[in-house]
């Protein structure tokens, strides 16, 4: 509808509001502009560059740069930048570089060093150094802004670790921490990993439960149709192995054991005891000395 007579026009939309760019003209935006725009990645990559090296929005300069170079299969490169380049960051920039060197050695399959980074990151938030000191954090999913919480935070870092540990075969160890992820925030994916980890060493009627917890709506979650699925097919499996003449000589007491001399080598890694306690530790604290299994 054309405005009347005497009527002014709406103005036209503001360029970077449209696209979502940074206002101004210096390197970092130049470089958002060649990376949203222009959909140039190498060349983007190269005014990321730019931007780091004259000092112009680090932080964001750097994360940007690696994200977009693991897009493009350089992730051992973004690795490095990282390395290079945060000590040049400031202080509230360090947690989010953490989160992106994850995604990068997951990428890039170093399963030691990501294992190594989830436990410092475990290490912070049990001594109260997560979030920069504050209980919870924006974060972002599809350009949406949500807040979240230590607790959550806490279950999503140690359902990362439990994958880490799954890729090493490790299925003991990501049992341990899979059951940790679960007192404190229990949803649908982590229910159905620590069903596989169940499968994987022949305890069928345990991951047998942890399926019905889904199948049945009692975690979070259990109503994404991908979880549905997913613990479907895995019910599907189970049930293919159960089927079958079992091999297994596992003795229930020795896994026992194993899992808790894994529990209490990960508790100890993850931090001393110190007085500076989240509530959320205190919460799981009881649980510690339990069977995990």
């Amino acid at each position: 509808m054309s405005p009347r007579k005497g009527e002014e026009k709406d103005p036209p939309p503001l360029y970077h509001v449209v696209h979502k760019l940074p206002p101004g003209d210096s390197p970092y935006v130049r470089a958002k502009h060649v990376q949203l725009v222009e959909k140039d990645p190498d060349a983007a990559i190269v005014l990321f560059w730019k931007a780091i090296n004259v000092g112009d929005r680090i932080d964001s300069a750097l994360k940007d740069m690696a994200v977009v170079m693991k897009q493009q299969d350089r992730a051992e490169e973004a690795v490095e930048a990282i390395k290079a380049f945060r000590n040049r960051c400031s202080k509230q920039a360090q947690e989010s570089l953490d989160n992106v060197l994850i995604d990068l050695y997951k990428k890039c399959g170093r399963i030691e060093e990501q294992i190594e980074l989830l436990k410092q990151k475990l290490r912070m938030i049990y001594q109260g150094e997560a979030f920069n000191g504050k209980p919870t954090k924006t974060g972002r999913s599809h350009g949406k802004k949500f807040q979240v919480t230590i607790k959550q935070e806490t279950s999503r870092i140690l359902g990362n670790l439990g994958w880490a540990y799954m890729q090493q075969g490790n299925h003991m160890a990501a049992e341990v921490v899979y059951r940790k992820a679960q007192l404190i925030d229990p949803d649908a994916n982590k229910a159905c990993n620590l069903c596989l980890c169940l499968i994987k060493q022949s305890r069928y009627d345990e991951a047998r439960t942890c399926l019905e917890d889904v199948l049945q709506g009692k975690v979070s979650g259990s109503e994404d149709p991908k979880s549905r699925n997913r613990a479907e097919e895995l019910l599907q499996e189970l049930e293919k192995y159960q089927s079958a003449p079992s091999s297994s000589n596992y003795a229930r007491s020795s896994i026992e054991d194993a899992c808790i001399e894994g529990l209490e080598q990960l508790m100890n890694q993850w931090a001393p005891i110190r007085t500076r306690r989240l509530p959320i530790f205190e919460e799981i604290s009881p649980f510690r000395d339990q069977l995990a299994c």
